[in-house]
């Protein structure tokens, strides 16, 4: 009788009775390490896990791996500021992965195919949970409730559901009927019930949501502009950013005056100049104290800004000054006529922290209709004033609990953690895990700060060099309205995008382990699967000499001491 062994075919009780793996001194394992844009996104999402599927060719299992974590993954992919790319690993050898615009086609796909979220029915009688605010945070909140199974009813004070995505995201970013079938789908899940204009403090008391459901969620968002004057001094036509931004999303207008400067450096400050140029304004400046997102400039101390929505304004006419602080504003009567600029830069303090400073002899003058200020938001206290007490944004922890207030959690921008739509479908999933431990009586998961696998842990001989797929952008001439101006990528570019990712941490399925042990000591089972599991160790025969951790093109093998 012949038996199939490792190196082909022998007789029984010949090589498979010497055992060599006595031998080794250390031995191969698989260890599964989370890739940079997994530990890098705000709202959890693994995008090394949902582009494997693709990889695979199958795009519905990769949109539903996305959606259990980000239920609005089309229009997170246009409006991200993309984390995830900035830490991608792919970018140390050419260019990253471009995660959005893959994010952006899964989401495109699902609504234009009506891909089902994966989300069983939710139980007539399941507990009921109060949700404030329509906005991502809010609707990630009840969209993992109802993954839970539970059930929840969202307040809103305004008619139509989205929060700031809606009232001040422009169109040309965030196109409506995008938003609305994103939405509108999330608002279709059982268990998930809208109620339109409901204010918190006028048509419901927080104390008597408190009693009549078993946890509050407050999603209520940054609505309130942060006072600003210089040195108390403030023009009698000041408008915020922020609230411009909704008179034009909202009437499609807002005051043109010939120059403008809009004083931030963040998106409310650059989506309000590119508004201002296609109002007619014909000088639209920006004053930051950052600099613009370029390379060699540390994420942290560039503008706050999407780099590629700061690349945009440029294109679109908009002058930044960098580095530059208003110190005077300069009125005749009570109009403005111009600003004072200086020059700020980080200086080391005696207790050894850094704070910007004006460097005196740097003034310049420059002459501008209106200053807009665009420098941050806080949340209105109304209705939930025992809650918020004197602070700008809600007491929060990690799982959205606010101390002292039981039952009740919050997140988004109410928050005051990150202001991204990201980061508050991140917080929205948090505190629907925590108010289902509540519920169940049952401990918080252990909070893991998990270390990504790094660039050096990959063996780049086994990645071909391949550009980055790039979306198409409006023409600058064609910008004057609300078309979208970045066009995403087709299907096949996905594809082909999506074959550019590394596997970070996680098997490849290539075959190298397998093919390269010069003991025949990795045996392959026979069910495929890509995660390494069809992979096995021999440790009878293995001798522990590295190569197939050493060729693992992901990092997955890694050799430990033997004990």
């Amino acid at each position: 009788m012949l038996v199939l062994t490792r190196a082909g075919y022998a007789l029984p009780g010949t090589s498979l009775n010497f055992k060599t793996g006595t031998w080794r001194v250390q031995k191969p394992l698989h260890h599964h390490r989370s890739a940079p844009c997994h530990t890098a996104c705000p709202a959890g999402e693994n995008a090394q896990a949902y582009i494997a599927d693709i990889q695979a060719g199958h795009s519905q299992t990769a949109w539903e791996t996305l959606v259990k974590i980000n239920p609005l993954p089309a229009i997170t992919g246009r409006v991200c500021p993309h984390f995830c790319e900035s830490a991608c690993n792919r970018g140390g050898l050419d260019e990253p992965i471009s995660i959005h615009a893959i994010e952006r086609s899964l989401g495109e796909q699902a609504i234009e195919n009506n891909w089902a979220y994966p989300v069983n029915p939710v139980a007539k009688n399941a507990p009921e949970i109060a949700v404030i605010g329509a906005g991502p945070a809010g609707l990630t909140a009840a969209y993992h409730l109802a993954r839970l199974g539970y059930r929840s009813t969202i307040f809103d004070d305004r008619t139509e559901p989205g929060g700031t995505l809606r009232t001040a995201l422009p169109p040309y970013r965030l196109p409506r009927n995008l938003l609305d079938s994103e939405i509108e789908r999330v608002l279709a899940i059982d268990g998930i019930n809208f109620q339109p204009h409901t204010r918190l403090g006028r048509d419901v008391q927080l104390r008597e949501l408190q009693a009549d459901y078993p946890a509050v969620f407050l999603g209520v968002g940054a609505q309130q502009s942060q006072e600003w004057n210089i040195d108390g001094v403030v023009p009698h036509d000041l408008h915020s950013g922020l609230d411009l931004l909704k008179e034009w999303v909202d009437i499609g207008s807002v005051p043109t005056p010939k120059s403008v400067a809009i004083v931030g450096a963040g998106n409310t400050a650059v989506d309000m100049a590119r508004v201002m140029k296609r109002a007619g304004v014909a000088e639209v400046h920006i004053i930051s104290h950052k600099p613009i997102p370029k390379p060699g400039i540390p994420q942290s101390e560039a503008m706050p800004a999407i780099p590629r929505e700061v690349e945009e304004a440029l294109e679109e006419g908009v002058i930044i000054h960098e580095y530059r602080g208003i110190r005077r504003l300069i009125l005749r009567g009570e109009r403005v006529i111009g600003v004072e600029l200086v020059h700020m830069k980080k200086m080391k303090q005696e207790n050894g922290r850094l704070k910007r400073v004006a460097f005196a002899g740097t003034e310049t003058i420059l002459n501008v209709d209106q200053v807009i200020p665009a420098v941050g938001q806080v949340i209105d206290p109304y209705g939930m004033e025992k809650i918020a007490g004197i602070s700008s944004f809600l007491p929060t922890d990690h799982w959205g609990q606010i101390e002292g207030h039981a039952g009740v959690y919050g997140g988004g921008d109410a928050g005051g953690q990150a202001g991204t739509v990201t980061a508050a479908i991140g917080d929205g999933r948090r505190a629907a895990i925590a108010i289902d431990k509540q519920i169940r009586g049952e401990a918080l998961p252990e909070i893991k700060q998990e270390q990504p696998i790094a660039f050096d842990a990959l063996n780049l001989h086994y990645y071909e060099p391949a550009a980055r797929m790039q979306e198409t952008a409006l023409p600058v001439e064609q910008r004057t309205g609300e078309e979208e101006i970045i066009s995403g990528l087709s299907t096949s570019e996905m594809i082909k995008e999506a074959a550019r990712c590394f596997s970070c941490g996680n098997c490849l399925a290539c075959d190298n382990c397998w093919t390269l042990c010069p003991d025949s000591a990795v045996l392959k089972t026979k069910d495929l699967a890509s995660d390494g599991s069809h992979y096995v160790f021999d440790y009878d025969y293995c001798k522990g000499c590295g190569l197939c951790a050493s060729e693992c093109p992901c990092g997955y093998i890694e050799m430990q001491d033997e004990l």
